[in-house]
């Protein structure tokens, strides 16, 4: 549920009720939001970032951008704003005659498919560099109109530069979770403003495929009202009849030679025990390993699976909150001790992972499976019992042991050493014609 970040945009002739700055205002709302007892969300807020990383339980502070206007009103627009899609921000100064497009072209490639496409790219151009990125987060703030763009036609420059880069970025083959396709963006959102004559200051900043948003404007005549929307919005879709059958795999007898048979791309249906851990709890296991100490009692990952999750705290009769998968390429720098060390078989969780961990899971015959980015909440009703298992002062990020049943994934890299995220957008990537 991501980390908090509001734009107020604040009447120069309000009055404020309240000897608090608004800051304490705005963190005491997030505070109420996010522990809410009748749905709790996941706290992902972390102080002394540099040091102890202690999370702070309630999902504070917020990010906070504010502005005066003229009027008597306050404009307010929040995202709660996935680190995935966070991390993969880009920046650069350009020389003045470099082509903004061909930056683009170069730079979404590398950013992976951890910003969970399709979604939105923000893109910031001029101004100073902290002007430029903060362009492209607040660009994401709009709603998506690329469809009503196409069909009315660019009216500007930097409509013009929306659509050639819709149609560009797309071409790339990047594709839904990063396995290939024809959609990656659905639409590019561009703020400019002045700068200097000797700089071209470019942010860009993808927001993922679950973007949470909401937008109000406060009168002093009480509190925003909101109508929670109705599911009868969205389609009913079913499994067609004519889906590949998956693989049913029970995890309690699952060994290294079984994992042998699974192909690139193939589905699965997992059931039985699973554990999970994040970058916290990967940086204590290793700590001892190296130091030739035991792992934790009821960490045991011989001939077992380990699922890069940190999960919501259930509400009600739920055995889990949501329980999506986090990007496992920050987990790259662990593998091969974990895969060495461990007796570890596979991985789950999203987006692609490095060459080097590509070559250590061929090197182990191991396997990474993907969760699908996005759908925390259908992904946890597979999930049938939960317990923490270790270091649980981490919150979201302790270990928890997962019993599962038909626990749905697919197969992202083999056992030799073959990857779709690397195999899909070739297959897709397309030759746009010279202009």
């Amino acid at each position: 549920t991501g980390m908090v970040v509001v734009f107020l945009d604040v009447g120069m002739n309000v009055q404020w009720d309240s000897q608090q700055p608004i800051e304490n205002l705005i963190n005491e709302g997030v505070r109420r939001a996010y522990t809410h007892p009748d749905n709790i969300l996941r706290a992902s807020m972390v102080s002394d970032p540099s040091g102890k990383r202690q999370n702070t339980r309630d999902n504070t502070p917020a990010i906070i951008h504010m502005r005066l206007v003229p009027g008597d009103q306050i404009t307010v627009k929040i995202a709660a704003k996935g680190g995935g899609s966070e991390n993969k921000s880009r920046f650069t100064v350009l020389n003045p005659s470099d082509s903004i497009v061909d930056w683009v072209l170069r730079t979404v490639p590398g950013m992976g498919a951890g910003w969970c496409p399709p979604g939105t790219l923000g893109i910031g151009i001029g101004g100073s560099a902290e002007k430029a990125l903060l362009m492209a987060k607040e660009s994401l703030m709009e709603p998506i109109n690329m469809h009503e763009l196409i069909e009315r036609g660019p009216q500007s420059h930097l409509e013009e530069l929306r659509l050639e880069l819709f149609e560009k970025v797309n071409a790339l083959g990047i594709g839904a979770q990063g396995l290939g396709g024809l959609t990656t963006v659905l639409d590019i959102k561009i703020m400019d403003y002045p700068t200097h004559a000797a700089s071209l200051p470019i942010g860009m900043i993808p927001n993922c495929a679950a973007t949470r948003h909401v937008h109000f404007t406060l009168t002093g005549d009480g509190p925003a009202q909101f109508t929670p929307p109705s599911p009868d919005q969205w389609p009913n879709i079913e499994a067609s009849k004519d889906s590949p059958a998956a693989r049913a795999v029970n995890l309690e007898t699952l060994n290294r030679e079984d994992i042998q048979h699974w192909k690139p791309g193939e589905q699965l249906l997992l059931s039985g025990k699973i554990l999970t851990a994040r970058d916290a709890a990967h940086q204590r296991l290793v700590a001892l390993l190296s130091a030739g100490k035991p792992l934790p009692e009821g960490v045991n990952l011989d001939n077992r699976l380990i699922y890069y999750v940190g999960p919501v705290d259930p509400v009600g009769d739920e055995v889990v909150g949501p329980a999506g998968p986090t990007t496992a390429t920050r987990m790259d720098k662990f593998t091969e001790q974990m895969l060495s060390q461990t007796g570890m078989i596979g991985m789950i969780g999203k987006a692609e992972r490095g060459q080097s961990t590509i070559d250590s899971i061929k090197k182990h015959q191991a396997v990474y499976l993907i969760a699908i980015g996005g759908a925390a909440y259908l992904v946890s009703k597979a999930i049938k019992k939960s317990r923490i298992v270790a270091f649980e002062e981490l919150g979201m990020e302790a270990i928890y042991e997962f019993t599962v049943e038909n626990m749905p994934v697919t197969v992202a890299v083999d056992s030799r050493g073959q990857s779709v995220h690397q195999s899909g957008p070739k297959k897709w990537r397309v030759t746009l014609p010279m202009a």
